[in-house]
């Protein structure tokens, strides 16, 4: 059962934010012996970011390493908002504010880690996968059941779309195609 305060917090999100390692990923960073960089993504969680993309959300990336798996996903995706190797996720965001026009009270962000905590400031909807850091659950408006890269990030496109009043009708059209 969702509660009212959360459904309210979502129902007006045009934008999600998300970090990559622990949130899209479980946070495990596997290195090659040819310098490739390995990281395994939740199908779920990509289909749930398509399914918000398919009634005009936006998603973003905000992300502190940088990869060129991370590059790639996010095409597959469809994400076109990309912001990697960043050391001050704030500013990241400001300037993803600007450049879309979404006021604060119209974004959703999801973290893991205490770098994510100026993110998770700023956003109408923070949100903390099941094994963040103590503090970032703590500076979290809601903390997922599913653990990152194992479906929390499913989990929150679940909520906006059933907050915003979305999740019935594409249900229904998956139901009946």
């Amino acid at each position: 059962m969702i509660d009212q305060e959360l459904l309210e917090r979502a129902k007006d999100i045009r934008l999600l934010i998300l970090d990559v390692d622990g949130v899209l990923t479980d946070g495990s960073i596997i290195l090659d012996n040819n310098g490739n960089e390995l990281k395994a993504f939740h199908v779920r969680d990509g289909h749930g970011i398509k399914m918000l993309q398919k009634v005009g959300i936006e998603i973003a990336i905000i992300t502190g390493r940088r990869a060129d798996v991370v590059e790639r996903r996010a095409s597959e995706l469809g994400i076109q908002h990309v912001y990697q190797g960043v050391l001050n996720k704030a500013a990241a965001y400001a300037d993803l504010q600007e450049k879309t026009g979404i006021p604060a009270s119209a974004i959703a962000c999801v973290g893991d880690d205490i770098v994510d905590i100026p993110l998770l400031r700023r956003a109408a909807l923070s949100v903390a996968v099941a094994d963040a850091t103590e503090e970032t659950r703590a500076a979290a408006a809601y903390v997922t059941k599913a653990r990152g890269g194992r479906g929390a990030v499913r989990e929150v496109c679940d909520l906006i779309l059933k907050a915003t009043g979305k999740w019935d009708q594409l249900l229904n059209a998956y139901r009946n195609s």
